[in-house]
């Protein structure tokens, strides 16, 4: 699967994330209602919309013959539980908390799994006009609108590191895991922007000590894979994907090593 995903592939999932951020940025410009979901989660218009835009092309026009999970579906009980190997990750709306705080940091993330592992993923910013693909075929961004462009993770230094820390989800837990490193800055960051400032060489480490799924951070692990970080659990395992309940541990997403 890994050596087949063709580049046609690469230029439709482009395109239908750019959609769906155009669908959200249309509902982040009006007073939008926020509602919550059974674990207490917020939700807005925007993540169902973007959601049956990604879902929709994805059985149309990708016609792909992969399972799609869904946060929304999944909420919902919508979603397939039992996935097989090779199954779509969808996250229309990471950062929602981002989103109704009008800061910008929220991501579109499309991300395909294959054998327990990230082969391809797509994060799109659109407040901010920024995207990122990883792949088979190597990792790029596009930060300033003139196309895609290689990016590659930086060597982690062994003092002096960059540290990414969530904006919304920064625990005692991250304070205590970062106490080990050398920091020399830390940086706060939104939704899954941090495995691709990682990813891009602008930040070295990124600790996450606390509940998140799949579809937070399938994208994003893909687009720092490609560019030659990892992400591993607490026991140093690299991160799989697949899990019942897909749900994730704890976990550090690194730069080249």
């Amino acid at each position: 699967m890994t050596a087949n995903i063709p580049i046609s592939l690469l230029d439709q999932l482009h395109e239908i994330t750019i959609r769906a951020g155009h669908a959200i940025m249309d509902v982040y410009n009006t007073d939008f209602e926020v509602t919550s979901k059974d674990d207490a989660s917020p939700v807005t218009k925007a993540d169902k919309i973007a959601e049956e835009i990604i879902i929709t092309a994805l059985k149309n026009e990708v016609r792909t013959p992969y399972p799609i999970v869904g946060e929304e579906a999944f909420s919902e009980g919508l979603a397939p539980t039992e996935v097989g190997s090779t199954f779509w990750l969808v996250d229309p709306l990471d950062g929602t908390k981002e989103f109704i705080n009008r800061n910008g940091e929220f991501t579109v993330n499309i991300a395909l799994i294959d054998g327990g592992r990230p082969v391809l993923g797509f994060v799109h910013a659109p407040a901010k006009g920024s995207i990122y693909a990883g792949s088979p075929h190597g990792a790029a961004g596009d930060i300033d609108g003139k196309g895609l462009k290689e990016i590659k993770c930086r060597q982690m230094p062994e003092k002096g590191l960059s540290a990414l820390v969530s904006r919304s989800h920064k625990s005692p837990e991250v304070d205590g895991f970062l106490e080990s490193y050398d920091i020399a800055m830390e940086i706060s960051a939104g939704s899954s922007l941090k495995f691709c400032l990682v990813a891009s060489g602008d930040a070295d480490i990124y600790p996450r000590m606390g509940r998140t799924m799949e579809w937070d951070t399938a994208a994003g692990h893909a687009v720092l894979s490609a560019a030659g970080g990892s992400v591993k659990d607490l026991n140093g395992k690299d991160l799989f994907y697949g899990k019942p309940g897909f749900e994730n541990p704890h976990f550090v997403a690194y730069g080249k090593q």
